[in-house]
């Protein structure tokens, strides 16, 4: 069915102005640490676990290619449009008082840290120790004749057929650099005329970074095969120095207004526009000749402080390829989730998923829990259900083999009406998801593809289900995407109900997604940009009246929203207790003295990444068994939510988010399981000081948040066992 035009109405009401107390708003600037840096301070808790020797050999090889993966996208987007600010002429300061040329300075003394220690890791650190363990990142110096035989027929057969030289000269002016692709810079001369040029070979993406040798445990770069036959590339000709260089382009997406009448048009136009965007930094061998390298930054018109020269390898996510090898004594212990209880099968017998959600809601932890049991198997078994009439989906990022969209179409197939809000503009994913839209559109999926200047970010699953008392819903609301790859790796919560309230909200969050609403009240849920914020500030307010006996504690991946890092400030003012576990980003300044004595900031990075949201407020403080018991033992009622947004700018003023109350009594036991975990964890936890630095944790009791969480998971399957044979866990 053809797509739905993108809906511009706006969302309800004008953001009210919240006066700062004079005794917070006194500490001025200094209040907040800068958030871009804070990023880059999560990217230096990655390295620190890339050198740790207490992980598994490859685990740290992993935690590397993620710190590479990190920094490319930190200059695609936030370096990217920091400078734009400054080519702009746009002067004012950031909330922590820097102007985009001063954030752009000390970003670069950042990286440049970050670059030094990536490559001494990795050559010091890495290296060595693959090598020890019979994996060598060799280069093509230290191999013997045999080697570099068997290299010279990859060469021929394999790399040869794919190659472009492309020269540097006035009938060949100088080549257009896609972003992050590697290419050599090679100096060529004419012995006949004695002419010099340069030229560019671009390394193939399409090959693997790494050629593999005969011995599968030997791997050597495939720009060094490359340069080892220059010769052939340019035959009769003198080759000079040569050296590495990849560039970074700006990525973000900007979309034209007058672009919106159709979105998905628009989309594209812009994913073709990134090609040739600015670029914006300049990575090279730091063997490279300085003249040469100034006169290819010049070519690539990268602003002067963007060339960062390294000692190890260009992009190092190419290690993912040495993270994949079969090695099982150097990985970490593989992990099978567990089916929820409620939810496993008896015997040969399929669960009644909707049977068990009319009885009681269903809480699923991910990957502790298994999520093809569970959020697919719900989605699955309402596309078979003939009593089911419709199912409405937010999709903002998905696995390319996603069971949950054959589902959907399957549920179209059969008659049901299916309606998807496809967020285009999920970012790097934009592709993707446009193939996905047309997929479901071909087979009669109502597709609606996201809301011009907003994102759809919301993870919300709406199921349509006649009944003996009439139509019944049932939701799914959560914390991580509807993406079974990225399910067994990040740390996520889904809340399973078939409470009539929820979904009554639930259903007219789609009806404004779909149509035209001014939706500004819902009964149960949060929903940004509408109610989220207000909602959260009064929630934090009423513990601030409560002082001492409030309760304040928060999971979230990260906190720089000035207008609740201020709230939080007040209610530490007034005496709360108030704990943070924030996985990256963080402007709020823990433990300063007359500000922020009360709060506690924390970081938990880990084998799985840490991904859901938690919001806890009241409750008694014996329920947290990190913090010392006393005080007032007048606590306000406890009140927990789960969802997707991040108490940053963005999520809760220019995306769809929603947070769920947790309400049944066991699974808000399961919630303050979960924090009081992350709040004892002494192994993957790094705390922030009031001077804006982060500290590793030394383990004293050894409690590892993750591992527990594990034990737990499968404790839960034994006793559900114990309780009925017929479930198989």
């Amino acid at each position: 069915m053809a797509a739905q035009p993108a809906r511009v109405e706006p969302l309800a009401g004008e953001r009210r102005t919240v006066a700062v107390p004079q005794a917070i708003a006194a500490y001025g600037h200094r209040r907040f640490t800068n958030k871009e840096l804070s990023r880059l301070d999560f990217l230096s808790r990655l390295l620190d676990l890339a050198e740790d020797t207490r992980l598994p050999l490859l685990e740290q090889v992993k935690f590397m290619a993620i710190h590479a993966e990190a920094l490319d996208e930190f200059f695609q987007v936030r370096v990217a449009g920091l400078q734009d600010k400054l080519v702009a002429g746009v002067r004012s300061r950031s909330v922590d008082g820097l102007r985009p040329g001063e954030e752009l300075a000390a970003i670069r003394a950042r990286v440049e840290q970050l670059v030094a220690r990536q490559d001494a890791i990795f050559l010091d650190v890495l290296v060595p120790a693959l090598a020890d363990a019979g994996i060598r990142l060799s280069d093509w110096t230290s191999l013997d004749d045999d080697d570099r035989s068997y290299l010279v027929d990859v060469f021929r057969r394999q790399i040869y057929p794919v190659l472009t030289p492309l020269a540097v000269d006035p009938g060949h002016p100088f080549p257009y650099i896609s972003n992050l692709s590697l290419n050599l810079l090679v100096e060529v001369g004419d012995p006949a005329t004695g002419e010099e040029r340069i030229a560019r070979v671009k390394v193939p993406s399409v090959l693997p970074r790494f050629v593999v040798m005969p011995d599968g445990e030997r791997f050597v770069p495939l720009e060094q095969v490359i340069a080892a036959h220059l010769h052939t590339l340019f035959p009769g000709m003198a080759i000079g120095e040569h050296d590495t260089f990849r560039v970074t382009r700006n990525a973000d997406l900007a979309l034209e207004e007058d672009e919106a009448d159709d979105l998905l048009v628009a989309v594209e136009m812009e994913l073709r526009r990134r090609r040739f965007a600015s670029a914006v930094r300049l990575e090279i061998s730091s063997a490279a000749d300085p003249a040469l390298v100034e006169r290819l930054r010049e070519e690539l018109d990268v602003p002067p402080d963007g060339v960062y020269t390294l000692d190890a390898p260009i992009d190092l996510s190419g290690l993912w390829a040495v993270y994949g090898l079969d090695r099982p004594d150097l990985h970490a212990e593989t992990w099978t989730p567990m089916t929820p209880p409620f939810l496993a099968t008896a015997g040969n017998e399929p669960t009644d998923l909707f049977g068990v959600l009319r009885e009681r809601d269903v809480l699923v932890h991910h990957p502790y829990d298994s999520f093809a049991t569970s959020v697919e198997a719900f989605v699955t078994q309402a596309a078979d259900d003939p009593a089911v009439l419709g199912i409405k989906q937010t999709l903002y990022r998905t696995s390319g083999d996603s069971p949950i969209v054959a589902s959907l179409i399957k549920a179209a197939e059969c008659g049901k009406q299916v309606a998807v809000i496809v967020e285009l503009k999920a970012r790097f994913d934009e592709q993707a998801n446009i193939a996905w839209a047309k997929a479901l559109e071909e087979a009669g999926v109502h597709v609606v593809y996201g809301l011009v200047g907003l994102k759809t970010h919301s993870k919300t699953v709406l199921v349509l289900r006649r009944e003996d008392d009439g139509i019944r819903r049932y939701c799914h609301v959560g914390t991580g995407n509807y993406n079974s790859s990225t399910a067994a790796v990040y740390e996520d919560l889904g809340l399973l109900t078939s409470d009539l309230d929820i979904g009554a909200d639930v259903g007219d969050l789609f009806n404004y997604l779909t149509g035209y609403s001014r939706q500004s009240e819902y009964r149960q849920i949060f929903v940004a940009p509408v109610t989220l914020r207000e909602r959260v500030l009064e929630l934090i307010a009423r513990q601030a009246e409560a002082g001492p006996a409030g309760r304040i504690v928060l999971k979230v991946n990260g906190l720089t929203d000035p207008e609740m890092i201020d709230a939080l400030y007040a209610a530490s003012r007034a005496g709360v207790p108030i704990d943070l576990a924030v996985r990256g980003m963080c402007s709020l300044r823990p433990g300063v003295p007359g500000l922020s004595e009360t709060i506690t900031v924390r970081s938990i990075v880990a084998q799985f990444l840490e991904h859901s949201r938690i919001y806890r407020f009241g409750g008694s403080r014996d329920d947290a068994p990190h913090r010392e018991p006393g005080g007032c033992a007048m606590a306000l009622p406890l009140e927990l939510y789960i969802g997707s947004a991040d108490l940053m700018e963005r999520n809760l003023d220019r995306r769809i988010e929603v947070l769920v109350p947790v309400h049944d009594v066991e699974l808000q036991g399961r919630l303050l399981e979960i924090l009081d975990l992350v709040f004892a964890d002494d192994v993957n936890a790094w705390v922030l000081h009031a001077d804006g630095a982060w500290e590793r944790l030394a383990p004293v009791k050894g409690i590892d948040s993750q591992q527990r969480l594990k034990e737990l998971a499968v404790e839960r399957a034994r006793r559900r066992r114990d309780v009925d044979p017929r479930h198989d866990g």
